[in-house]
């Protein structure tokens, strides 16, 4: 099973974060797909309103199975070996969650005055919508 994880590619932290996750991944489960690639937003039915919510996640087998935003995030960690004990915990306990999203929420709006903005777009070394991805979606 494998995921898309749709990232801003000109924000410093998205795409730091993208090259930590290419790093303990190395193309297992993810794929990435900069916001700013139009054609490849297309393939999945994405606009920009809808990134303006945050990273997206895409179940590839499962292309109506999305979580945005903090939730994306969530589900990234619990994907991940180990992640699920942490992200149960983030999850049960009281409060931690919903200032969780409270702090994505700010970090997601203010990411460029925090962070600062690239001038290119981070190219991943695994990205989605390859030759594999055109057959699928030529179907």
């Amino acid at each position: 099973m494998t995921y898309t994880v749709i990232y801003d590619g000109q924000c410093n932290l998205c795409s730091n974060l993208v090259q930590l996750l290419e790093t303990l991944d190395k193309g297992d489960r993810f794929q990435y797909l900069p916001m700013q690639d139009q054609a490849g937003l297309d393939r999945y039915k994405i606009t920009a309103q809808d990134c303006e919510m945050g990273m997206i996640l895409i179940d590839n087998d499962h292309l109506d199975r999305r979580w945005q935003g903090s939730s994306a995030a969530e589900e990234i960690g619990r994907i991940l070996p180990f992640g699920e004990l942490f992200v149960t915990a983030y999850r049960t306990l009281p409060g931690v969650k919903w200032m969780g999203d409270r702090v994505y929420e700010q970090v997601r709006d203010n990411r460029y005055s925090l962070f600062g903005r690239r001038l290119n777009t981070y190219q991943t070394a695994y990205p989605a919508c390859d030759t594999a991805c055109e057959n699928y979606f030529s179907k």
